[in-house]
């Protein structure tokens, strides 16, 4: 699993005109790609990497001060475009794989005490964010 992490003053997303997901205070926008060979395992360990991560205003975790997380789905993530001017999406993982271990990352996060919204897996959506910092990090598991 990839994921890039952002800390934020606030984030959302929308689909079709309506907010899905959104928080309105300091905490982290995580964008989500999986590959084929991503497990349940790797969703809990990346779960339990986002809720600990100290990387919140004075070096304090979600966990720390019960920040928010705002999780979207994304298989761009994967894409390779050391080839000619067009990205290939191989490594990406199909839906049916993808979707379920973004959701366990989700639940896991939920069952840790994290107040998690989404995105809508696999739609057109707009995100917005206030990176704050700026702080963005890639965290691969």
């Amino acid at each position: 699993m990839r994921a890039v992490v952002q800390r934020v003053t606030s984030a959302s997303v929308v689909v079709d005109g309506r907010t899905v997901g959104a928080i309105d205070e300091s905490g982290l926008l995580v964008l989500v790609g999986v590959t084929h060979t991503d497990t349940p395992a790797e969703a809990r360990k990346l779960a339990a990497k986002l809720w600990g991560l100290r990387i919140l205003h004075g070096e304090k975790s979600c966990s720390d001060v019960g920040a928010p997380l705002l999780v979207v789905s994304q298989f761009t993530l994967y894409g390779d475009a050391r080839k000619g001017r067009r990205p290939t999406w191989q490594a990406a993982a199909p839906g049916p794989v993808a979707e379920p271990l973004v959701d366990a990352v989700v639940a896991e996060l939920r069952a840790l005490g994290a107040q998690v919204a989404t995105g809508s897996f696999g739609a057109d959506m707009q995100v917005s964010l206030v990176n704050d910092g700026p702080i963005t990090l890639i965290l691969e598991i």
